[in-house]
């Protein structure tokens, strides 16, 4: 993002891993799948093409590290959808987590007030907004795509989105002026198409083969490890770390534990 703007990292990312998808697509793209074509487009725009453009301009104004940490919300809004949209059935503590987990990201935006820009809450907000996203797109994954091979799935959702972000980028940005005249454009491509391959296309079939093999609740529930990985790389990249962030972080962890939280069995021996 030192040489491209928020826009263009986002589109650059879809484009880039449609194209990687592509050489798939005769193999993968059959007609008879059409029929899924609701929950394609619902997993392509909600789970890839919106989040990423709603994380590349959160980060514009807060650091890498505390959006990876808000990104630990993307288990309680697919609790939180999958009880009010999907019918899904849930208990008391689940739902006393999810309250929990908010508490916690509310405190994660305000710690990083110190840190971060002064309007650090609405760009908080486009990260919460993004797992918003996350959660409903898992849910009419689970419940529309469950029958469909996951790399079926993620190139017709690609493939609904793909052109979209490229007809964006080449049409209505200055991605190619950029291309041209500034040194490092280059290595910034090299960096978005690591992101694209890695961090979008074969992410997203790991992840369709988490929720096709496990439950929606149990897939999103990867994002545990996100803020661990995202302070560390924020570390890494000499991003400020507050000891208070760990505190709002073990508050969202404790939400999260409750929301996938079971009822437990005990047998007694005969």
């Amino acid at each position: 993002m030192e040489v491209f703007s928020s826009e263009e990292v986002a589109a650059l990312r879809i484009l880039m891993a449609f194209l990687f998808l592509s050489p798939l697509v005769f193999r993968h793209v059959k007609m008879p799948m059409l029929k899924h074509w609701k929950g394609f487009v619902g997993m392509g725009v909600l789970g890839n093409f919106i989040p990423a453009f709603l994380f590349t301009k959160a980060e514009t104004g807060i650091s890498s590290s505390l959006a990876g940490m808000l990104n630990s919300l993307t288990p309680l809004f697919t609790l939180l959808l999958g009880v009010l949209l999907f019918k899904i059935k849930t208990r008391w503590i689940n739902a006393v987590g999810i309250m929990i987990g908010f508490v916690g990201a509310i405190g994660l935006l305000m710690v990083g007030k110190s840190i971060d820009l002064d309007n650090n809450l609405l760009f908080g907000f486009y990260v919460v907004l993004a797992t918003l996203c996350y959660g409903l797109s898992v849910n009419i994954i689970k419940k529309s795509l469950n029958d469909v091979n996951p790399i079926t799935a993620t190139v017709w959702a690609m493939m609904f989105i793909g052109p979209v972000a490229g007809f964006y980028l080449f049409g209505f940005t200055d991605f190619t002026y950029r291309l041209a005249n500034d040194p490092k454009a280059l290595e910034s491509l090299g960096y978005v198409a690591i992101l694209a391959v890695f961090g979008t296309a074969l992410s997203v079939i790991v992840f369709n083969v988490l929720i096709r093999q496990t439950t929606a609740l149990f897939a999103s529930s990867v994002t545990y490890l996100i803020p661990i990985v995202a302070m560390g790389w924020g570390l890494f990249d000499n991003e400020a770390v507050l000891p208070l962030h760990f505190v709002w972080i073990a508050l969202i962890l404790l939400g999260v534990y409750l929301v996938n939280k079971k009822k437990t069995v005990i047998s007694l021996p005969e």
